[in-house]
């Protein structure tokens, strides 16, 4: 047989598909030509009319299978029964309006819901860092005892210089700088970095260059590369910008390049980039241990291959530096790791969350479904009486539901729109890239992925029952009960969407139990009518210790004669700040030898005089600090609690001493002692949420002269006020009239801090309640709408046994005790996934267990409860039942 000509084919099929109905004429004329010619024959043969026409029909094998023969041969029928199905389905939705406007609407929550989540997980965890080959790029850091902090300068330098596993190592340091522009003096956020910084990161400028290893030098690093957010926003996107000079920290830096906007490699919204030119001293320095350090894997090293190669250098850096580096190794992770890590367990807990969501939805479309399939058995029975086999009832259900999908999804998309939109701006600050959250083609195409899926999941068990139908069965007229086998199956889903609520509602007790009692969590101090804002001082005026010192005791003096002003106060970084700034120190108790393994690790706070009685704090024992606490006389110091047990435990801190950051004359064997005069109440520095740390505090006046490199020349002013808020403007006039040009920033209240260290917690209690009470209130219409349709069902034969003398209480328990069984197991059931599943909250919770009994017990009877509710309406529907009309009831 020769091969068709696609010459001819093609065009014959595209007529079949377009002109079906002249191509279908065309089919019954030759058809019918052909019958005739044979009928002919058999008369020519001596066969009576009638006869000879029978044979030709017989011959044929059937005119219409012959026809479907002939269609098959078009290859385009399966088109042709889509577009059908569509048509058909689209019918029988519209006739059946309620059902299909509850089923899209609970669709639209599900599939918005996720769409929106995974909007935010996809521009948080999923998308890749603005860099060139983020896989090869990776973080490295040390490890010492549980924490892990930056590298030293000198580690850094080792690394750096051994390392073969790097194509190139660069190290940053972030900063904040005051910026001089033609409104008014700013503060930014930028970094330190070393000139290999963007090389590594393998992302050029905008405009302009990098600086170079030679501006990487102490006395050549006098440029700035900026970023296009500040070149816009505060330089009004001047296009000759490049070769100009910036005033940063009262110093002129010339702009030699612009980065692009999505340069932020380090999510950190750095606003600009200056040489770290690192002096011999810093060099030599193996004992700060505070620097970024990221590097860019050789083509074909593995990470495993890097870590063991550090793991030899951490090695011989002990060996060398047996002080510094005791107990310290080096450590290797993958850059999008160490930046996102934190964010993974929320977020992944509420894609979870929003799944359970989806697929109680789908369970309750599923049983509406079974329940719609009742009505629709006589019309099914007829398309089998017809000749349609049970892959075409399937399909064109399956159709049908993914009808119902789609138009779910659309709305369900917009949805996502306003829920994201939501989100974006009320979700938390600290989560990085949540404002590039968008619905965009990646997130369209999700939401068609899950709607299909709903479609299918929602869809596939009752196409398969009304495929499965009996035509004897379907004919019958008797009303009938449905049977054991459906009743099972939509038992089932009702039980998994009880079960998957439980366990949402479990997760959101949890964590709404361990909201409230963070908000009952004393902070240590009084957080009403206190006022903070942060000065950075320009180094190049105040290089000098005792300038800077002077001059943050001049703007005390200055803000304390405002007006409502009761005291004021400056603090190298308040309670509850968050973000950088914090002084973490090694403390040697007085008595002990000097071996990093002797060392305390302990918090640095450099006050002024005033601080403990600004922010009352309560002083447990001791004193507080005073002015004459000077340079020339005895170093004081207080510390907390934490730190008085953890250091002297059963002892009376009060006149110990210990050794922290400076040196003595004689050098670091020969360390500055610091006598204790005070133990203070211990403060929720971190976090209310936090676990308290060991924390010291030296007075300003007797700071170590490192220490101010150390906090970078920046302190926080607080004041406390007389029932009045504190005019911005006039605390940034007080600040001006002793360094003129140096701006007030992050200007808040505590309570507004408070506030802020709760954000997060509070907005994933917020999301996962939310998706746990619609889980709750779809499941509970999931057991309404299985009990209203029992009692429907069932009316004739409760009528009948109402009639034998069955009572209206009997029948009330028989449907409460059918709701009952089924709430029961779903509790049973749910209460087991949630003990497994709320184990991964351990980390997200403060003062409760993750299998706390106090919440699973409320739950339960929440859950219990509303299902009660939803099982007596229709048992109460059934105790109502009027005997003489149930027996007529069909």
């Amino acid at each position: 047989m020769q091969p068709k000509n696609w010459i001819f084919t093609v065009p014959l099929r595209l007529r079949s598909l377009f002109r079906q109905p002249q191509a279908d004429q065309e089919l019954d004329d030759e058809l019918r030509d052909h019958v005739e010619l044979k009928t002919e024959e058999y008369v020519s043969k001596g066969m009576a009319a009638q006869e000879a026409r029978r044979m030709a029909l017989l011959d044929m094998g059937g005119i219409e299978k012959r026809k479907e023969q002939c269609r098959d041969t078009r290859h385009v029928n399966w088109l042709q029964d889509l577009l059908h199905d569509l048509r058909y389905g689209l019918r029988m939705l519209r006739k059946s309006s309620g059902f299909t406007a509850v089923a899209i609407l609970t669709l639209a929550v599900g599939i918005g819901a996720n769409t929106a989540i995974f909007s935010v997980v996809d521009a948080v965890l999923l998308r890749p860092l603005a860099v060139q080959e983020p896989s090869r790029v990776v973080y490295v850091s040390e490890t010492w005892r549980d924490i892990s902090p930056g590298l030293s300068i000198g580690n850094f330098v080792e690394v750096r210089t051994q390392a073969a596993s790097f194509e190139s190592l660069c190290a940053s340091n972030s900063a904040s700088f005051n910026l001089a522009t033609d409104d008014m003096p700013e503060r930014v956020d930028g970094e330190y970095a070393t000139a290999s910084y963007f090389t590594t990161f393998g992302v050029p400028p905008m405009a302009g260059r990098v600086f170079t290893a030679e501006e990487d030098q102490p006395g050549h690093d006098q440029v700035v590369v900026i970023s296009e957010r500040l070149w816009r926003t505060r330089l009004h996107a001047n296009p000759a910008v490049v070769g100009h000079l910036l005033t940063i920290n009262g110093l002129r830096y010339t702009v030699v390049g612009i980065m692009p906007a999505s340069f932020d490699p380090l999510l950190s919204l750095s606003e600009l980039w200056l040489p770290e030119a690192f002096t011999p001293q810093k060099l030599a320095d193996y004992d700060s241990h505070y620097l970024n350090v990221m590097g860019r894997l050789k083509r074909g090293v593995a990470l495993a291959q890097a870590q063991s190669e550090l793991n030899l250098i951490a090695t011989r850096l002990l060996t060398e530096h047996p002080i510094d580096d005791k107990e310290r190794g080096l450590r290797a992770i993958p850059l999008s790791t160490a930046l996102l890590g934190n964010q993974k367990l929320a977020l992944r807990m509420l894609l979870a969350a929003v799944g359970f969501v989806l697929l109680i939805a789908c369970a309750n479309i599923a049983n509406l479904q079974l329940g719609r399939s009742r009505t629709r058995h006589k019309e099914i029975a007829v398309r089998v009486a017809l000749g349609a086999s049970p892959q075409r009832i399937v399909r064109q259900l399956l159709v049908e539901n993914i009808l119902l999908g789609l138009a779910g999804g659309t709305i369900g998309v917009l949805l996502a729109y306003w829920g994201l939109a939501w989100i974006v701006v009320y979700g938390p600050a600290e989560v990085p890239r949540l404002a590039e959250s968008r619905i965009d083609a990646l997130a369209l195409a999700f939401a068609c992925g899950v709607a299909l899926l709903a479609s299918f999941l929602f869809g596939l068990a009752p196409a398969l029952r009304a495929a499965s139908l009996q035509l004897s069965e379907a004919f019958k007229e008797a009303g009938r009960t449905a049977s054991g086998s459906r009743d099972r199956v939509r038992s089932g889903l009702v039980v998994s969407e009880v079960a998957l609520a439980l366990v949402l509602m479990a997760g959101a007790g949890l964590l709404i139990r361990s909201a409230l009692l963070v908000s009952h969590v004393d902070p240590g101090f009084a957080t009403s009518n206190l006022v903070v804002g942060r000065v950075g001082l320009p180094t190049a005026e105040y290089h000098a210790p005792e300038q800077a010192s002077q001059a943050f005791e001049r703007m005390v003096a200055e803000v304390d004669r405002l007006p409502g002003v009761e005291s004021a106060a400056v603090v190298s970084r308040v309670p509850l700040a968050g973000g950088g700034g914090d002084n973490n120190n090694g403390l040697l108790p007085e008595g002990k030898a000097l071996d990093p393994a002797n060392l305390v690790l302990a918090r640095l706070q450099i006050v002024s005089s005033a601080y403990l009685s600004t922010v009352r704090i309560r002083l447990k024992v001791g004193r507080g600090f005073r002015p004459q606490d000077t340079r020339e006389r005895t170093l004081v110091a207080v510390v907390n609690e934490t730190l008085a047990r953890t250091v002297w435990p059963g002892q009376d801190p009060i006149g110990k001493r210990f050794a922290c950051c400076e040196a003595g004359p004689k050098g670091r064997m020969d360390p500055v002692w610091h006598e204790v005069v005070g133990v203070i109440a211990d403060v929720h520095s971190w976090g209310l949420d936090r676990q308290i740390q060991p924390e010291f505090f030296l007075p300003i006046a007797q700071m170590p002269p490192g220490a101010w490199d150390w906090i970078g020349r920046t302190m926080d002013i607080v004041v406390r006020t007389r029932n009045r808020a504190l005019p911005a403007r006039d605390l940034q006039a007080a600040v001006a009239a002793v360094t003129p040009g140096v701006p007030v920033y992050e200007l808040s209240t505590m309570e507004h801090k408070v506030a802020g260290t709760l954000q997060r917690s509070q907005f994933d209690t917020f999301l996962l309640s939310i998706f746990a009470a619609t889980a709750l209130l779809l499941s509970s219409v999931g057991i309404y709408g299985l009990l209203s349709y029992m009692v429907a069902q069932r009316t004739r034969d409760i009528g009948i046994r109402m009639t034998l003398g069955a009572t209206q209480g009997q029948i009330l328990l028989q449907v409460l005790g059918y709701g009952a069984r089924l709430t029961a197991i779903g509790l049973a059931v749910g209460l087991a996934g949630a003990l497994a599943a709320t184990r991964v909250l351990s980390s997200m919770l403060f003062g409760v267990g993750s299998t706390d009994a106090i919440t699973f017990a409320g739950v339960s009877l929440l859950v219990a409860g509303v299902a009660f509710v939803a099982t007596f309406i229709p048992a109460r529907r059934a105790m109502q039942v009027d005997p003489m009309v149930a027996l007529r009831y069909e």
